[in-house]
């Protein structure tokens, strides 16, 4: 059985009047029970060179479960960001050297993970899919 952690600290010491400190972390299980879960796409980077929207990952491929997904904006570049899409639901955008870790339920072709690089240049994306 594999065992996946994922750890998250905030910090700041001026975001509010006190100075913040926030760390937690999760072990990442199947769907309703305390076995970890037991595969992972590894973590793998994709470059493009337009702005066409492409599926990242296929939501008929993976079917139900307490899928975690990470995606990280590996540039530098302050105005580029990639628009993140699910089930044709926008969830938001990443920019330059931000990153997101998300669940996923893969249960239907409709819910594939679709990114829209802002740039026709080269542009990367870091990812991995920890699944059932």
């Amino acid at each position: 059985m594999a065992t996946i952690t994922a750890s998250l600290t905030l910090t700041s010491p001026d975001l509010t009047t006190d100075s913040l400190n926030l760390s937690t972390s999760a072990t990442f299980t199947k769907a309703g029970t305390s076995t970890g879960l037991t595969s992972c796409t590894g973590v793998a980077r994709k470059t493009t060179t337009a702005t066409t929207q492409y599926v990242l990952f296929d939501g008929d491929a993976f079917g139900n479960g307490a899928h975690k997904v990470y995606i990280k904006n590996t540039s530098s570049t302050a105005a580029e960001y990639v628009t993140i899409e699910i089930n044709s639901e926008q969830m938001g955008k990443l920019y330059a050297g931000d990153w997101c870790l998300f669940p996923w339920e893969a249960n239907a072709d409709t819910n594939d993970i679709k990114l829209a690089p802002s740039v026709s240049t080269t542009f990367t994306v870091e990812y991995a899919l920890f699944y059932e």
